[in-house]
């Protein structure tokens, strides 16, 4: 008898630990009771911020195909010159207008050849003439939007050869899209609320928080005439609004 007692003792202690055990993966099973929630909240921002972009651009002489293939220095350097002489002219048009130096930014140089149709030649083909066009952007950011109609004025009085658009933007951008996702988790909790109380349930901590849509921030684009020199810019002066969504998923523990 003595040699069984081993056996019986391990065949009690399985007995007793296959209740725990069945209990222990019936809890496990269940899923939790939670309250889940998705909320998105949109948050629309008035710009106090805008970018101009123009561009200044000079041209050599167009010269026949055969007569521009060993370049024109000449015509280079003084094509260039103009273009130094016109941006200089036209960041002291600006400066006058009430800008400051720092908030006005010319890009770097860009030479480009261009293709000309020139007269009809004796063939009956036309003769292709070449010429080299010398660029530089021009990027001017205002903080008082109430600035913008006399500087685009201002650029077009100067003679810019293209007015690009103006993006309206925030000068803080984390504080807008803080706003919009604290927005989305008011909503969100607003929703949960609502929905214990109709339901006659009580809520208990939350269990889990998560962005479904970071909040992103766009800057508002409008585009304008692109020849300043044969139209006008219709520029649209008010800056409207700029639109930032935000969406989280919130679920709460149900007491």
């Amino acid at each position: 008898m003595i040699l069984f007692r081993p056996a019986r003792l391990l065949l009690g202690s399985l007995l007793l630990a296959t209740p725990l055990l069945a209990n222990q993966a019936l809890a496990e099973a269940e899923p939790p009771r939670q309250l889940h929630v998705q909320a998105e909240a949109t948050l629309s921002v008035v710009p106090n911020l805008a970018t101009l972009s123009a561009r200044l651009w000079e041209r050599t002489p167009a010269l026949s195909q055969e007569e521009e293939s060993g370049g024109d220095p000449e015509a280079l350097r003084e094509a260039r010159e103009r273009l130094e002489t016109r941006a200089g002219e036209l960041i002291r048009t600006l400066e006058a207008a009430g800008l400051e130096r720092d908030a006005i930014s010319a890009g770097s140089l860009a030479v480009q050849p261009e293709r000309l149709a020139g007269s009809r030649l004796e063939n009956g083909e036309r003769e292709i003439l070449v010429r080299t066009r010398l660029e530089r952007p021009l990027r001017v950011q205002v903080d008082d939007l109430a600035q913008l109609p006399d500087l685009l004025d201002a650029l077009t009085e100067a003679g810019v050869n293209a007015l690009d658009g103006v993006a309206y933007d925030l000068a803080d951008r984390d504080a807008a899209t803080d706003e919009a996702l604290v927005k989305a988790l008011e909503k969100a909790r607003h929703k949960g609320a609502l929905m214990a109380d109709t339901l006659g349930i009580s809520l208990g901590a939350v269990a889990s928080v998560s962005e479904t849509r970071m909040p992103v921030f766009q800057p508002r684009m409008l585009a304008m005439a692109a020849d300043a020199r044969e139209s006008a810019p219709q520029a649209e002066y008010r800056p409207g609004t700029i639109d930032i969504e935000a969406g989280v998923s919130v679920s709460w523990d149900i007491e």
